[in-house]
């Protein structure tokens, strides 16, 4: 049997938010649907980046910028590359990668499409503990 690939694992609901919206509308969508973080996709259905409620915080609000006139895609601007999945790359790549860079959320791309997201949680269901553990642990030691 063919190992699965992140396609398998993957959820396909991945609500962007548009580069052009509000800071503040994507705190409300934040807040919706009760994540921490959420994809910012361009016009040409492109991924730009990952906004998460810290980059809120910490690059809005502490920087006295006003969350209502600040464009989502604002954030997602200097981040050398958002880290992302081929829909086609084995699950241990994901976890791989997602130790690698200590990221929660791993942006699943087609191509340029976006088309899923891996959590760790779907890592978690499809691993064995101690792979699992080894993932936790990387992104716990997070800054």
């Amino acid at each position: 049997m063919a190992s699965k690939t992140a396609r398998d694992i993957m959820s396909s609901d991945c609500t962007c938010v548009g580069e052009n919206e509000t800071v503040l509308d994507a705190a409300k969508r934040l807040a919706e649907l009760d994540v921490g973080a959420m994809p910012i996709c361009g016009e040409d259905d492109r991924l730009k980046g990952m906004l998460t409620d810290r980059d809120i915080v910490v690059k809005v609000l502490a920087q006295g910028k006003d969350p209502s006139s600040t464009r989502a895609g604002e954030l997602g601007q200097g981040d050398s590359r958002t880290v992302t999945i081929g829909a086609d790359d084995p699950i241990e790549e994901a976890l791989h990668t997602m130790t690698e860079h200590k990221v929660r959320r791993l942006p699943v791309i087609d191509g340029h499409r976006l088309v899923g997201i891996i959590s760790q949680a779907d890592i978690a269901k499809s691993l064995d503990e101690e792979r699992v553990g080894d993932l936790v642990e990387a992104i716990s030691s997070a800054p």
